[in-house]
């Protein structure tokens, strides 16, 4: 007789911001100009791929904790990097395990895309 496993509670996806609206379009246009790069829609995000990897979530309709939330992933994360991350206000390490695969970067103004791409970028060079 097969044992049920008890369902894991479905993170709350709030509705993203009309900024974070035009944060993803613009943050969209420039990864799809990295080489090989494509995206697809899932679950409220547009994801990234390298290749066949996946490195990056942009919201497009909902945000993962906050409405001005992306992901990226980076799995391993170097300790030089995970140092970094650690003090990074705008990334959640504390809700995080230790060995997670992803991320999230909470965008509050035009100014936090430029490290916004910075991360994306980490994340797209481990995504070989």
């Amino acid at each position: 007789m097969k044992v049920k496993k008890a369902k894991r509670a479905r993170p709350k996806l709030p509705p993203i911001s009309e900024e974070m609206k035009q944060w993803s379009a613009m943050l969209g246009q420039e990864l799809q100009q990295w080489p090989n790069v494509s995206s697809r829609p899932m679950f409220g995000f547009q994801c990234f791929y390298r290749r066949k990897k996946i490195f990056a979530a942009l919201p497009s309709t909902r945000g993962i904790a906050t409405p001005n939330t992306l992901m990226f992933r980076i799995k391993p994360m170097p300790p030089k990097l995970l140092e970094r991350a650690k003090n990074e206000p705008r990334i959640d390490m504390e809700s995080r395990t230790p060995d997670a695969k992803w991320h999230s970067f909470e965008v509050s103004s035009g100014a936090d895309l430029r490290d916004a791409i910075w991360w994306l970028n980490q994340a797209y060079e481990r995504a070989k």
